[in-house]
C-alpha cells in the first residue's frame, strides 16, 4: 500500500486534496532544494471542515517559501477521482516540460497512485512521495496503523478498494519497479 517512491530529481508535484498541511511541508522542502519547478494542488471543499483545500495547501506552499508561480491550483474536485481529472491542463504542462509526475499523499493512499495512472496514463512512469497523516492527534505511521482505529479502517478500506478496482479493471494495474510506479508489462 506504501507509495512511497520518490524522484532523484526535479519533477512536478501532484498534491492530492486533504485538509492536512503535512504535505505542504514536504513539497516545500523539495523547492527549497530546487527539485519542485511546478506543483499542481488540488481538492475542492472539504465535507469535515469547509476549507477549499486547493486554495489553503496553495496558501501553506506560499507561507513555506514556495514561489507563486510554480503552483497550479485546482479547487473545485469533490473526490480523488476529480483532483486528476480537473487537472489535466496542469499535468499537460508538466509532461510537455519533460517533468516526472510525482504524487504527493498519505502513505497508504493507493488509490492516488492509481487513479493518477488510469487518468492520465501520460504521467506514467510516476513517483510518489507520502506524509504521515494525524487523526484524533496521533500520526497514522506504517508501524502504528493497526494498533490505531482510524488507521486501521483507512489502511484496510484503501487496500481492499484498490484491490477490488484492479480486478474489475477499473484501476490499471501498476508495480513499483526501480523506484516508479509502472503499467505492470511495460
Amino acid at each position: 500500500m506504501d507509495i512511497e517512491a520518490p524522484p532523484t530529481g526535479p519533477a512536478a508535484y501532484f498534491v492530492f486534496g486533504t485538509n492536512q498541511a503535512l504535505p505542504a511541508d514536504v513539497v516545500a522542502d523539495r523547492y527549497e532544494q530546487g527539485l519542485a519547478p511546478l506543483v499542481i494542488v488540488t481538492g475542492g471543499i472539504n465535507r469535515h471542515n469547509g476549507i477549499v483545500e486547493g486554495h489553503v495547501l496553495r496558501d501553506l506552499l506560499i507561507e513555506r517559501g514556495v514561489s507563486e508561480d510554480v503552483i497550479r491550483v485546482e479547487a473545485k474536485s469533490a473526490d480523488t477521482w476529480q483532483n486528476v481529472q480537473n487537472s489535466v491542463t496542469f499535468l499537460d504542462e508538466a509532461v510537455g516540460l519533460g517533468l516526472r509526475v510525482t504524487a504527493v499523499s498519505k502513505w497508504y493512499h493507493r488509490r492516488a497512485i492509481q487513479i493518477l495512472a488510469t487518468v492520465y496514463p501520460k504521467a506514467a512512469p510516476l513517483h510518489g512521495l507520502s506524509y504521515e497523516p494525524v487523526y484524533s492527534g496521533v500520526p497514522i505511521t506504517r508501524d502504528n496503523w493497526s494498533e490505531h482505529p482510524d488507521g486501521r479502517r483507512r489502511v484496510i478500506r484503501e487496500w481492499r478498494e484498490t484491490r477490488r478496482r484492479i480486478t474489475d479493471g477499473t484501476f490499471v494495474s501498476l508495480q513499483r519497479v526501480n523506484g516508479v510506479f509502472a503499467a505492470r508489462g511495460r
